[in-house]
């Protein structure tokens, strides 16, 4: 009898243990992306992403996962990287390796309607064909690049191209407030000025990827509510993105920090609820009464760019605190949030609303109004939208 609940015990761990095992049942190369399909839907949290050099690798561990037969992911191959990889590292960790010939930005993601895939975009430049077939060709371009770097007239050839198929696509880039209304203040420090610099750095960052630009102001202006989201639809965009600063009153000042981006959506989370009516309040300054609340309301619950909205904050959320955290501890990351902000309401793009960060906090204040902290944000908000519009055009070509 004793035996008898020892294998019963046995066999109930065993079925447990195996069944909560994911089985990676697919991997296939798609519009410049690895993508995984899953027997079940997962955590994200499972997957531990990382970065080996010499030779420069993406690596994977999927935890908790097995894979469903012996030639899933083999004869994987592709222009853009040296090798591919997929392989039952331990019992139940797959890995995934993507080998390339120099470092790129790798931002994976998990498919807003689709539970038991994920994404991992491949680098955008091509590799030479002996680069990938041959280490030692990899490592004799290394160290061309090395001596080219003291003539830079004769650069090599594995320099990434530019990126002039973005030219037709622009960016309206708003920074918050300006002229009579000055934002929030703390420290002495102004919310307008702090945006004004950070927009005009993002500008800069977007050019770089190839894409054609517009800042709502790029001096110290005041502009009405009307204005700012006739600028977006008038020149024909294909995102919005208004720059503002965060405050919370004295009590809150020395705890409240972060990183938030928002979207067009009502909502009744207090928090949000909040950081949209004093943002509110300041740029309806000389609006009118022409925006009643229903207006408001029926613009937040009908507007057809919600869902594009949403996954443009998830992408420039993500590459702003991975910027950030690379150079900064204790950067908060106050995640993705929608809230009824007037300045989104009518644009009939993606568009979103970036609060830096808190200029009521000390410690963040000062790293605010520091080039590097900019930059480093600039960078971000570019990567990310770079990020949203290459992911919606695979969609648009999928549809």
């Amino acid at each position: 009898m004793k035996l008898l609940k020892i294998f019963l015990l046995f066999m109930i761990s065993a079925t447990t243990l195996f069944s909560s095992v994911t089985l990676l049942k697919k991997v296939t190369l798609q519009k410049g992306e690895l993508r995984l399909e899953f027997s079940q839907s997962y955590d994200k949290k499972q997957i531990r992403h990382f970065t080996l050099r010499k030779p420069y690798r993406e690596v994977f561990d999927i935890k908790n996962t097995r894979l469903a037969g012996k030639y899933v992911g083999k004869n994987l191959k592709s222009n853009h990287c040296r090798s591919l990889r997929v392989s039952q590292y331990k019992r139940n960790i797959v890995r995934v390796v993507i080998e390339t010939d120099r470092s790129y930005v790798c931002t994976p993601y998990k498919p807003l309607f689709s539970w038991k895939s994920y994404h991992i975009p491949l680098p955008k430049f091509t590799l030479n064909p002996t680069a990938r077939s041959s280490r030692y060709a990899s490592r004799k371009s290394l160290k061309t690049r090395k001596i080219t770097k003291k003539h830079k007239k004769n650069k090599p050839y594995l320099i990434a191209p530019t990126k002039s198929y973005h030219k037709n696509e622009l960016i309206v880039i708003d920074a918050g407030h300006g002229g009579k209304d000055t934002g929030a203040i703390g420290g002495g420090k102004r919310e307008k000025d702090l945006v004004l610099q950070i927009a005009k750095k993002v500008a800069k960052e977007i050019k770089k990827r190839g894409y054609s630009v517009y800042l709502t102001r790029s001096t110290n202006r005041f502009l009405k509510l009307s204005q700012r989201t006739r600028i977006a639809d008038k020149k024909g965009s294909v995102a919005f993105i208004s720059i503002h600063a965060n405050s919370v009153p004295k009590k809150h000042r020395l705890t409240a920090h972060g990183v938030e981006t928002f979207y067009l959506q009502n909502t009744r989370d207090a928090k949000s609820q909040r950081i949209a009516a004093r943002e509110n309040a300041a740029v309806l300054k000389g609006a009118g009464s022409r925006l009643s609340k229903k207006v408001i309301i029926d613009s937040v619950l009908n507007g057809p760019k919600i869902v594009q909205s949403n996954k443009l904050a998830i992408d420039v959320q993500r590459r702003i605190i991975t910027n950030l955290r690379c150079s900064y501890k204790g950067v908060r990351d106050g995640g993705v949030r929608h809230a009824p902000f007037y300045v989104l309401v009518g644009a009939s793009r993606p568009s979103i609303l970036v609060e830096v960060g808190y200029i009521s906090n000390p410690r963040e204040r000062k790293r605010l109004f520091t080039q590097k902290y900019q930059k480093l944000i600039a960078k971000g908000i570019a990567e990310g939208v770079d990020s949203y519009l290459n992911n919606r055009k695979k969609e648009i070509d999928i549809e």
